[in-house]
């Protein structure tokens, strides 16, 4: 039977790597398992997996590190981070190395899948419209998904372009986080915001002083053209 294609899991923790496996062939995904940074790395190469589940605690090439080596070699593909560090620093670096989404462990193994799933369709699906979305500084193609911050192109990953979309497309609108992770991610409020205040600091941090994003404290974020508030 066809699969849906190949998940690269890479996950020191046998008990762990097994559970993933089990709930993504269920799901209907093939699946190779690497348990350190180096072998990710040669897999990603070699099997041109669709996503990868890549735990940030590996031995001899942590996580953090293998996404910065694809990403700054021109590799894409969508990588969801698992981890046992519950630090926004960590979460946050991670992001702006071009990762895609997060959980936090012990995490329950039916949220990862729908989250590759979320991924995915995000990476594979129809191009948007034509047409731009321009607030301040800061310019979206939306039908070639590039974005510039002046004059610079800026690199997102497709989580962070879906996100700044949907705000940019109603310049001053606040918008709720809950509103957002259901907009931009497909979830509901019951599985988090805070994944939502972590995409917003790594967008931040790409944008630089052209980000439009501003923080309405205690309801959530608008993007406007007066700049940046955090």
């Amino acid at each position: 039977m066809e699969t849906k294609g190949l998940v690269l899991v890479v996950e020191d923790d046998p008990a762990i790597a097994d559970l993933v496996c089990r709930y993504l062939r269920r799901d209907g995904f093939g699946v190779q398992v690497e348990t350190d940074g180096r072998g990710a790395l040669a897999a990603v190469r070699r099997l041109r997996p669709v996503a990868v589940v890549l735990d940030v605690g590996l031995p001899v090439l942590d996580g953090i590190e293998v996404c910065r080596t694809m990403r700054t070699g021109g590799d894409w593909t969508p990588v969801l981070f698992v981890t046992a560090r519950d630090d926004e620093v960590d979460r946050v670096l991670g992001l702006e190395l071009g990762a895609d989404d997060y959980v936090t462990k012990p995490f329950s193994p039916r949220e990862l899948v729908a989250r590759i799933r979320t991924v995915l369709r995000r990476a594979g699906g129809e191009p948007a419209a034509g047409g731009t979305l321009e607030v301040g500084r800061t310019r979206l193609d939306l039908g070639a998904r590039r974005v510039w911050s002046g004059d610079a192109e800026v690199a997102l990953t497709s989580t962070e372009f879906d996100l700044l979309a949907h705000l940019m497309r109603r310049p001053g609108q606040v918008f709720e986080r809950a509103q957002l992770l259901s907009a931009v991610w497909g979830y509901s409020a019951a599985a988090g915001t805070r994944t939502v205040d972590v995409h917003i600091a790594a967008l931040r941090s790409k944008l630089g002083e052209g980000s439009p994003i501003r923080t309405v404290r205690g309801v959530g974020y608008a993007a406007d053209p007066a700049g940046s508030s955090c």
